[in-house]
């Protein structure tokens, strides 16, 4: 085999290698970086434009990659269990290769970092939120009355519900935000679904986080609420919701939904609705008195 037969075959290897890029996302993980001395890239912009170009070339070379976030402290943590040097380049290689298994990435598909680092902070998000959620079910046990585990029968329950939702909703495309207040914080999910008339299309990873955030709601009966728009080619958006309480939905009135939308939060001022928007009760989901079974 001649010498120029191993470099073909090296570069065909190179394309078919896969790779993920830990990204810093912000100058504060930047700074927090620059005390290692072999950091040594001097300023956020300029590391932006390097990885961009870096995507870019192995992009064009044929290589699939993947960006991850990379988070100076858990970076610190990660080499302290290890018992790694955090000043050099294989332990960041290694941390990377963990978060690229572990945490939540976004493959590289051309579009500008710019457009890429918000998707992907939103993702890191999305995926905190669901391992605090389900964290939460965990620690709540089993129910003193029947010995059920409670925050599994909670996520069943929130199953059932977002079949129901979805088998009562509208044609046509559907956005849902279930919110959950607790402490430290509330807790948000979303799911989008599309409907082109030839059947439902969701995110998989989407629908077990709004799951799981739905199914905290129901077991703590912390205040929370469901909304849903139903948007359809030729007719109003249509915006409907519940209360979360306990194993169950509570409907929210026209009124309620129209004053949950049209007032400002924080100062409690009007705002304009929207035009072609119906502002109106929720579908009946089939249940006598909104609950099933045994409450916890």
């Amino acid at each position: 085999m001649t010498h120029t037969d191993h470099r073909t075959m090296r570069r065909v290897l190179h394309r078919e290698m896969t790779g993920t890029i830990g990204l810093l996302a912000d100058e504060h993980d930047f700074r927090a970086m620059r005390r290692y001395r072999s950091f040594t890239f001097h300023d956020h912009a300029t590391y932006l434009k390097q990885v961009e170009a870096l995507l870019r070339t192995r992009a064009l070379q044929g290589s699939h990659t993947t960006v991850a976030l990379f988070d100076p402290e858990e970076y610190a943590d990660f080499c302290t269990r290890k018992d790694l040097d955090p000043d050099t380049p294989s332990s960041r290689s290694r941390f990377t290769a963990q978060i690229a298994t572990t945490g939540p990435t976004l493959p590289y598909d051309g579009r500008p970092l710019a457009d890429l680092l918000p998707a992907l902070v939103d993702e890191a998000v999305r995926h905190a939120t669901w391992e605090y959620a389900s964290t939460l079910l965990a620690r709540l046990g089993a129910c003193t009355t029947c010995g059920e585990d409670i925050g599994r029968a909670a996520f069943t329950r929130a199953a059932e519900l977002l079949v129901r939702i979805l088998d009562t909703a509208p044609p046509g495309h559907r956005h849902l935000v279930c919110s959950v207040t607790g402490s430290p914080e509330t807790l948000v999910a979303a799911l989008h679904i599309t409907d082109d008339g030839t059947g439902m299309e969701l995110d998989e990873t989407e629908a077990l986080e709004f799951t799981t955030v739905l199914a905290l709601g129901l077991a703590t009966e912390g205040p929370g609420g469901l909304v849903i728009r139903a948007t359809a080619p030729g007719t109003p958006d249509r915006l409907y919701g519940w209360r979360v309480r306990a194993y169950a939905l509570e409907p929210l009135t026209a009124g309620e939904v129209f004053d949950a939308y049209c007032t400002d939060v924080e100062s409690g001022d009007l705002i304009a609705p929207e035009s072609n928007v119906d502002y109106c009760a929720p579908p009946d989901l089939g249940e006598e008195d909104g609950t099933q079974g045994h409450r916890h």
